[in-house]
């Protein structure tokens, strides 16, 4: 059994810390105001989203691992439009960005329900820690940590089994797509979309599936060649942390549709009202629950959300980079990583509502996801670049509606902007 597990565990890679980042404190926050605000209705999003992150971020998997590049060094040497590469370049780095400030602000807010610690102080803390780690650490040490702050996450899947859940409406809501149209119930559609199916995870997933083979390389001093067998295992540990992300995704809204929404609690406006979704598992402890999960998965996404944007930049301009490499050796990548972690950082201090923040950068997720989709269709279905490993049917299918739902979910809340 232990070899068993100790063979599983080996398994997971990018594709479980991708699935797991994806559960970020913008994630959790946008899946507690859904169930809050609409109680059990959104939770067919959740069945939804899981083939179609899957078939993206397999896309993305196998476009690194055959290229050996990461997305934007693809479309750079494959496409030779500076205006789509610097667009693709700056929305990137901006949204991450925001991301960031606006993950940091939730960490902040939840550490507060336990420590009467300044807001500035704590803040400091976060980023230091989390710039150090990107820095200091090669990428094998922070891989192999950052799969067990994964378990952060458990919490809210605990609490689902033990809350009060009104099953007739959970099965209801799961298998009954229910969409109002109107700005609310759409924006929160959208944020659930941006969420899980999030750009930077894109960039992210291409550049570590060019990581992990560099690793091996280097450990067994030869030239990985792509075969079925190594695709295979690539998707199984996309599938496993698409999965893992989405079953995490139901449990938050189960949660606080049975927990929030069930009290009238219908507005999260605070660390300590979304704090309460814990309270069937963990009473009186549950902002103790709220704020691990909340910073552990903080730890884990920004990270990603920064280095998805160094990545992108510096293949851009032809820098060196990876976390492979040390800062000595990729000086400019490193530079991307620490200056959009602290603008993120300088974000926190703008007064907006840490929740309404990692909410509404759900939502710019939401409207920016269907043009790097439609770029990422094209990337894998040309032979010049993929060769004989293009799309198969069923993953053009599935990225072909992931686009056009996407698609289609953006322009009605651009619709709805005015009204």
């Amino acid at each position: 059994m232990r070899k068993k597990l100790k063979k599983l565990l080996k398994i997971f890679g990018p594709g479980i810390i991708t699935g797991a980042s994806d559960d970020d404190p913008s994630g959790i926050a946008t899946y507690s105001i859904a169930g809050a605000s609409a109680g059990y209705s959104l939770l067919w999003t959740s069945f939804l989203t899981f083939p179609l992150m899957a078939a993206v971020q397999e896309m993305c998997a196998r476009i690194g691992l055959v290229t050996q590049k990461g997305l934007a060094g693809t479309i750079k040497t494959h496409y030779k439009s500076k205006v789509l590469l610097y667009f693709l370049a700056l929305l990137i780095i901006i949204s991450n960005t925001i991301n960031i400030g606006a993950d940091l602000s939730g960490m902040v807010a939840a550490t507060k329900l336990l420590l009467p610690v300044p807001e500035l102080v704590s803040a400091i803390f976060y980023t230091v820690i989390i710039i150090a780690l990107m820095v200091y650490f090669p990428y094998k040490f922070i891989a192999s940590r950052l799969k067990w702050l994964t378990f952060a996450l458990f919490a809210y899947l605990a609490s689902a089994v033990v809350a009060n859940l009104d099953w007739t409406k959970v099965f209801y809501g799961t298998l009954i797509p229910n969409v109002e149209f109107n700005k609310q119930t759409i924006s929160l559609v959208v944020a659930l979309l941006g969420t899980t199916i999030s750009p930077y995870l894109f960039f992210w997933q291409t550049s570590e599936e060019v990581e992990e083979v560099r690793e091996k390389e280097k450990k067994d001093h030869r030239k990985i060649i792509v075969t079925k067998h190594e695709l295979k295992m690539v998707r199984e540990d996309v599938n496993a942390g698409m999965f893992f992300s989405n079953i995490v995704m139901f449990a938050i809204i189960a949660t606080a549709a049975s927990t929030l929404f069930a009290n009238g609690i219908t507005n999260i406006e605070t660390a300590d009202q979304a704090a309460r979704a814990l309270e069937p598992i963990a009473g009186k402890a549950a902002s103790l629950l709220f704020t691990l999960g909340i910073v552990g998965t903080g730890m884990l996404a920004i990270p990603v959300l920064a280095g998805a944007a160094a990545y992108a930049i510096a293949e851009i301009f032809n820098w060196d980079e990876g976390l492979s490499k040390s800062f000595r050796q990729a000086k400019a990548f490193y530079a991307v990583i620490i200056f959009s972690t602290f603008i993120g950082f300088l974000m926190t201090f703008l007064g907006i509502s840490p929740f309404k923040a990692l909410f509404y950068t759900a939502v710019i997720y939401g409207l920016i996801a269907p043009v790097l989709i439609f770029v990422i269709l094209l990337v894998c279905n040309n032979k010049k670049i993929m060769g004989q490993y293009t799309n198969t049917w069923i993953t053009n299918t599935l990225g072909i509606i992931t686009f056009l739902i996407m698609s289609l979910a953006a322009i009605a809340f651009l619709l709805t902007l005015n009204t």
